[in-house]
């Protein structure tokens, strides 16, 4: 098989990620938004939120065990003809029943079938290029998400601003029916994998393997899935509940031009990822696994200026634009970062093991993401009319993980 770094099948896997992605981009910006608008309650919101990442964190593990002994392919034809009919009941069930418990259960289907999807597509890297392309491979993954993610949000707030959110549901149906049919002609390599008793006995024996890989072969990938844990709670969570909470019900914005500036914010922070996606491929041969912890800290430095811009100024514009700017500076350095550290775990990782080791990974680093923006939401709250406290926190707490991050990567040689 052909192993250079665009051949046809990596390609289709390439177009069905961008479709997909878009689709995801845009679903997970309105349906949030859409409950913030309604009730105006960052602590119920950041609870929605961390609800939404539980079924991640469960299935990552699963999709990680399907994706080494399923077809790939098949498992993102699957999941994404599902999705695409989850949506279209959310949209038909929109006003018929309770608003929290439909948002909340679709988004939690949404992240589970996230979680159980991204293995299969990480996984399949190895199989369709060379060792050589895995940095470009993965900074191509990476770019398209950041795209997709950029485009989604920018595309869907104005949308929604403008016809609300039933229209929005309605594009994200065609995007992963697409996506799905795109998928179908995909041909990844598959050899089933001998079983050594039950689904639940491999799941198990899958599982212990891939513990056991990361504690005593590598163990300096559990050393940074803690950093990345760390991260995760102090850093992303504040971005993730803070940046639509002050944007939307903070700064002296309308309704309608508050959704569409968060569009406009939530689209800058994909442009950071998509910078940093065609960094991290531009500058692969230079970026080298010891240095990156110097990202980590630099994405830290990046949100204090976010704090000290609301102590400062009273102008909402001015705060939007230092926030917009700091936060596609954060995803720049955040992106890089990840693209290093799934090339790394590629490299080192055998391929029995790989989507296994890589949904394990996942699954323990988005087990901080549903505590943080729980605890963000229920702090925005509890410091209203002081909310820049909070920034300042999660930008004091952040840089002192991204010290110790320097020392961990350090050492890897």
């Amino acid at each position: 098989m052909e192993r250079k770094l665009f051949s046809r099948n990596f390609t289709l896997v390439v177009i069905g990620q961008i479709i997909s992605l878009f689709g995801n981009a845009v679903v997970r910006f309105a349906l949030p938004l859409y409950l913030l608008n309604q009730t105006g309650s960052s602590a119920l919101f950041g609870t929605v939120t961390a609800c939404a990442f539980i079924p991640s964190i469960l299935l990552s593990p699963v999709g990680g065990i399907v994706a080494d002994r399923v077809n790939k392919r098949n498992v993102m034809v699957i999941l994404d003809f599902f999705t695409a009919v989850l949506i279209l009941l959310c949209s038909l069930l929109l006003g018929r029943v309770s608003l929290v418990l439909l948002i909340t259960v679709t988004l939690m289907l949404l992240y589970g079938i996230a979680g159980a999807y991204q293995p299969s597509v990480q996984a399949s890297v190895p199989v369709l290029v060379s060792t050589d392309h895995f940095m470009e491979a993965n900074s191509v993954i990476n770019t398209i998400s950041s795209f997709a993610g950029l485009v989604g949000p920018v595309f869907g707030g104005v949308l929604y601003s403008c016809y609300g959110l039933k229209p929005v549901l309605w594009v994200c149906v065609v995007c992963f029916f697409v996506s799905a049919v795109m998928e179908l002609f995909i041909q990844i390599p598959y050899v089933r994998p001998d079983s050594g008793g039950g689904i639940l006995t491999d799941a198990k024996n899958d599982m212990m393997e891939s513990l056991r890989f990361i504690r005593r072969e590598k163990p300096v990938l559990g050393k940074g899935l803690v950093i990345i844990c760390g991260v995760n709670l102090f850093l992303s969570a504040m971005i993730l509940v803070g940046l639509p909470y002050l944007v939307t019900e903070v700064l002296p914005f309308a309704a309608g031009r508050a959704n569409q500036l968060y569009g406009f914010a939530q689209g800058a922070l994909a442009a950071g990822g998509l910078a940093g996606g065609i960094g991290a491929g531009v500058f692969a041969k230079r970026l080298r696994i010891e240095k990156a912890g110097n990202l980590i800290v630099a994405a830290a430095l990046f949100v204090f200026p976010m704090g000290i811009s609301l102590v400062f100024f009273s102008s909402g514009m001015v705060n939007y634009l230092v926030m917009t700017v700091c936060c596609f500076l954060i995803m720049v350095c955040s992106t890089m970062f990840t693209v290093q550290i799934m090339a790394f775990v590629q490299a080192e990782t055998p391929q029995n093991l790989l989507g296994k080791v890589i949904a394990v990974l996942l699954a323990i680093a988005m087990c901080a993401q549903p505590i943080g923006n729980a605890m963000y939401g229920v702090l925005f709250e509890i410091c209203a009319g002081a909310e820049s406290a909070v920034v300042l926190f999660a930008g004091i707490v952040s840089l002192g993980i991204a010290v110790g991050a320097r020392g961990v990567f350090g050492k890897v040689s």
